[in-house]
C-alpha cells in the first residue's frame, strides 16, 4: 500500500503576514511553581513557627544571666509579701501596745506628782556691791504623791536643782534618789553653791528694791530621771521629770519663808504628766 502524501500548505500572502505582525502575542501564563522560592536542598527542613511561640534558647555564656533575671520577678513577690508582713506585724504591735497602755492607766489612773519649795536659806548675797558673788543656799522640796493610790514613783541618782534669779544662775544641787509610795509626801533637803556670780548695775538695782520690798522672786528648776511603778510588778522605762517653780522670798541672808507662786511639771514621754 502506497504511503498518503499531503500536500503543502500554500505559503502566506504578503497582506496576511503583516497581519500576523501586527496581532498582539499571546503568551501561556507561568506555572505556579515559577515564582515559588527555590527547594532546599535534600537532607535539610524548613519549618515556619509563628513569632510568638519561638522559644529561644540563651547561649551558655549568657545562661548565668538568664537564670538570674528570670528569677527575678518571683524575688520580687517575695520582697513584696515580706514587706506586707512585716508592716502587718509592726502594726500588730502598735495596737496591742496602745491597748496594753490604755488597759494600765484605765487601771492604776496615774497622775504627776506636785512640788513645792518649802523654805530656802540663802548666804553671800546680802553684799551686792562686790563684782562676784559665791552664794550658798539650802532649799527645802516638798514631794507630794497624794494623788496616786496605786502609783509610786522610783528618783533616780543624777538629778538636778538649780535656782536663778532674773536668768542669773544662783547655785546647782543633787536631787536625791528615793522611793515615793503611793499617798505619800516627802520632803528633803538639798544644797546648791555657785561661784563667779555678777549683777549688772540694773539687776542690782532691781534686787536691792525688791529685797527692800520684801519679794525677791526666784526660780527652782529641776531635772530628774524617775521611774513609775504601777503596783508591785510593772514599772516603767526611765524618764526626765521637768519641774519649775516661780517662789518669792522675802530677804536675801538667811532663813526665808518661801511663798509658791506655781509649778510645772512636765514628762513628755508619759502623755498623762503635762
Amino acid at each position: 500500500m502506497a504511503d498518503r502524501v499531503h500536500p503543502m500548505p500554500p505559503p502566506p500572502r504578503p497582506d496576511q503576514q503583516a497581519h500576523a505582525a501586527a496581532a498582539p502575542t499571546e503568551t501561556t501564563p507561568l506555572h505556579p511553581a515559577f515564582h515559588r522560592p527555590p527547594a532546599p536542598p535534600p537532607g535539610t527542613y524548613v519549618i515556619q513557627v509563628p513569632k510568638d511561640q519561638i522559644l529561644r534558647v540563651p547561649p551558655p555564656y549568657r545562661a548565668r544571666r538568664y537564670k538570674k533575671l528570670a528569677a527575678r520577678p518571683e524575688r520580687r513577690r517575695l520582697l513584696r509579701r515580706a514587706c506586707c508582713f512585716a508592716c502587718a506585724a509592726v502594726i500588730l504591735l502598735v495596737l496591742l501596745a496602745a491597748a496594753f497602755a490604755g488597759a494600765v492607766y484605765l487601771v492604776f489612773r496615774p497622775r504627776a506628782p506636785s512640788f513645792s519649795v518649802a523654805s530656802l536659806s540663802i548666804r553671800g548675797l546680802d553684799n551686792l556691791t562686790l563684782s562676784t558673788l559665791s552664794p550658798q543656799l539650802q532649799a527645802a522640796v516638798r514631794a507630794d504623791n497624794g494623788a496616786n493610790e496605786k502609783v509610786g514613783i522610783d528618783y533616780r541618782g543624777g538629778g538636778e536643782v538649780t535656782v536663778s534669779y532674773s536668768g542669773e544662775q544662783l547655785g546647782t544641787g543633787q536631787w536625791p534618789a528615793f522611793y515615793q509610795a503611793p499617798r505619800n509626801v516627802t520632803v528633803f533637803s538639798t544644797r546648791l553653791s555657785g561661784k563667779g556670780v555678777s549683777f549688772t548695775e540694773k539687776q542690782r538695782r532691781q534686787l536691792a528694791a525688791e529685797q527692800a520690798a520684801g519679794a525677791v522672786p526666784l526660780t527652782v528648776e529641776a531635772t530628774v530621771p524617775v521611774r513609775v511603778r504601777f503596783g508591785k510588778v510593772l514599772r516603767s522605762w526611765p524618764v526626765d521629770v521637768k519641774a519649775r517653780c516661780e517662789v518669792a522670798v522675802g530677804r536675801l541672808a538667811g532663813n526665808a519663808a518661801a511663798a509658791n507662786r506655781g509649778c510645772r511639771v512636765r514628762v513628755k514621754p508619759l502623755w498623762w504628766w503635762w
